[in-house]
Parts: C-alpha cells; structure tokens; sequence
C-alpha cells in the first residue's frame, strides 16, 4: 500500500506540471528502488497509474460537464463517454507497469551474478 501511495502521488504530481512522457522517470526510478518482484512491479505501476490518470480524468469531465469526453467518444465511435476515461486509465496504466516492469529488470540486471542466479532458482 505504501508503494502504490507513493507511486500515485509521484505520478499526480508530475503529470501536474511536466508532459505525459515523462512519468517514465518516476516510473523506471520508484521501479528499481522498491519492488524485488516483476510481477508486483507492474501490477501496482499499472494500478497507481491508471488511477491517477482516472482521477485527473474524471476531474476534467466534471469540470467540463462532460463535453469534451462526450465529443471525444463520438470521435472514437465508443459511444459512451465513461468509456473514454476507462481508455484513458487503461493506458495509464500500461505506461506505469511498463516503467516500473523496467525500473525492476534494471535492478535485476545490475545485482551481481551471484544474487541473480539465486533469484532465478
């Protein structure tokens, strides 16, 4: 838990004032210092991410009273405007798992060998 709140708040605060791509950096960062597994690695980037980015999305509907995802739905043929924000997270949240996946290999990859075989085992 403590690793999904730091990953949420790192991803909100840096989707705040600097571009999307650049979640990589807390993603790839948080991702080697933390987790000691791949698995939990991308499952709790892919969770953080997408809510946050679900959060930020759903503040903008509401703030636009629904106009822009509405627009945004008819434009991809979804139908529904819910479904544009459940877009958005869903590709939040690979970005976040995939950061962090990668954060997590380059850990492993830079343990010295004989850690590494003993993980493998």
């Amino acid at each position: 838990m403590r690793n999904f709140t730091l990953l949420f708040f790192s991803f909100w605060i840096v989707t705040l004032f600097l571009p999307w791509w650049t979640l990589l950096i807390p993603a790839v960062l948080l991702g080697a210092t933390l987790f000691e597994s791949s698995a939990i690695a991308f499952f709790t980037g892919f969770i953080s991410l997408s809510a946050a980015w679900a959060v930020q999305a759903l503040y903008i509907d509401i703030a636009n009273e629904s106009i822009l995802s509405g627009r945004m739905a008819e434009m991809l043929g979804v139908g529904q405007s819910w479904l544009v924000i459940l877009i958005t997270a869903l590709i939040g949240g690979l970005i976040g798992g995939m950061g962090t996946l990668l954060g997590a290999q380059i850990r492993l990859l830079l343990q010295p060998g004989d850690a590494r075989s003993s993980r493998a085992a």
